[in-house]
């Protein structure tokens, strides 16, 4: 394990001190490095000098600076190198003599040709860790072909129950297939780290958005697996409780499940619906959820009639999980978000402060942190190369030939450590 930059205290973060290599574009390989990151990994996120990471150029931006970019790689130093260039490959693999954890989502095949797949850097250091987030993983039939987000929520079957019955396919608002990929790399990765530390041996770990995706309908592939049942959209209702769903108010909607005898007892009360807590059609969740269109209708002939927080008070009161739908912009002004601290501004070179969210990992004794946004291109090329043992001429022969970017020119240009 490497050194920490820092010295370790009970306070810092629990993964203060391991070293990880990004090569990496836009969303799954990126997000899983921003987990490490805030855990406290030294992430060096190394970039192409013409252009860097993909998502550098995504707007919205501010003064010229993708404001996704900046979210998704806070606490990471930027080192932009041409890996395509023999010296620029050797830094690479400089690099990885000191790195703990290497992580990269190019299309399979990609890393090899750069002579930087994972034989080549376990040659250089036998303890590497080396995780390759990719659309449908390093084997199998379908391995070497690309394939973005929107492909995968299809394939994998996602999009076919999601949305309103009847209606064409939709997909998840957010990106869930790449975010569900980062997710499980950044899990594995620790899981692996934990394994080095036990035996001293690193390993390979291939992760596929494809099966992340798949893996998130673990009920609708057991109902499938038990019945035979093809699950379809279910717009917001339950796959096998009722009502579990949004209802209609006055000024939009509330949502609310009531799936338990007291909640369900409960819901009758306050909409005034009694005679419906004991109707045979519905005195079950059985009953309830096979008429649960039948039944929903009767319910939203109550909530039309008042708006979606005065429901939403009265259904808290008695105890009825509930909540209103918002929008994002409620969402970002929401107290309970400001009181737990997860909507924070973090320092920039270039912009000054961005707003961003934080992280929902709440450690009581290791806290994650939230150092500074997303780098410019390159902003750590000097810093990281010394590190690695490079001379301040040796990183100039490096700048002069094209091999690394230019040093932004900024002034309180951030560093970590």
């Amino acid at each position: 394990m490497n050194a920490p930059r820092t010295p370790m205290t009970a306070q810092q973060p629990p993964l203060t001190g391991l070293k990880v290599l990004e090569f990496a574009n836009f969303f799954a390989g990126p997000f899983a490095c921003m987990v490490l990151a805030d855990l406290g990994a030294d992430v060096i996120k190394i970039e192409n000098p013409q252009g860097g990471d993909f998502s550098r150029a995504s707007a919205p931006f501010i003064q010229d600076e993708g404001a996704g970019f900046m979210a998704v790689n806070r606490n990471k130093c930027s080192l932009s190198l041409d890996l395509k260039h023999p010296m620029g490959r050797e830094a690479a693999l400089a690099l990885a003599k000191s790195a703990d954890v290497v992580v990269e989502n190019f299309r399979p095949g990609t890393m090899q040709d750069l002579g930087l797949d994972y034989d080549a850097l376990k040659a250089v250091n036998a303890g590497i860790i080396y995780c390759s987030t990719s659309a449908f993983g390093q084997t199998g039939p379908y391995g070497p072909r690309a394939g973005l987000d929107l492909i995968v929520q299809g394939m994998s079957g996602l999009m076919s129950i999601t949305g309103e019955p009847g209606r064409p396919p939709v997909k998840c608002g957010a990106p869930i297939s790449d975010l569900t990929g980062g997710l499980y790399s950044a899990n594995a990765i620790q899981a692996a780290y934990i394994h080095r530390l036990r035996t001293g041996e690193g390993q390979c770990i291939d992760v596929s958005l494809f099966e992340s995706a798949v893996s998130l309908q673990i009920w609708e592939t057991s109902l499938y697996y038990a019945t035979g049942e093809v699950p379809e959209p279910l717009g917001s209702a339950h796959r096998a409780s009722a009502p579990y769903q949004a209802l209609r108010t006055e000024d939009g909607y509330v949502t609310m499940g009531a799936t338990t005898p007291r909640t369900w007892t409960a819901l009758c009360g306050v909409l005034g619906v009694q005679e419906l807590e004991n109707d045979p059609r519905f005195a079950a969740n059985a009953g309830r959820k096979a008429r649960e269109q039948e039944l929903a209708g009767l319910l939203e002939q109550v909530t039309m009639t008042k708006t979606s927080n005065y429901w939403y008070q009265q259904l808290e009161e008695v105890g009825v999980p509930c909540g209103v739908i918002n929008t994002l912009d409620q969402v970002l002004s929401d107290a309970h978000l400001r009181d737990r601290g997860f909507l924070v501004q973090l320092p920039h070179t270039k912009i000054g402060q961005v707003a961003v969210t934080g992280s929902p990992m709440h450690l009581s004794q290791t806290p994650v942190r939230l150092d500074w946004a997303g780098p410019l291109l390159g902003e750590h090329n000097h810093q990281v190369l010394a590190e690695a043992g490079y001379s301040e001429q040796a990183i100039a022969k490096l700048e002069q030939q094209g091999v690394i970017g230019p040093q932004p020119s900024v002034p309180n240009a951030i560093r970590s450590g």
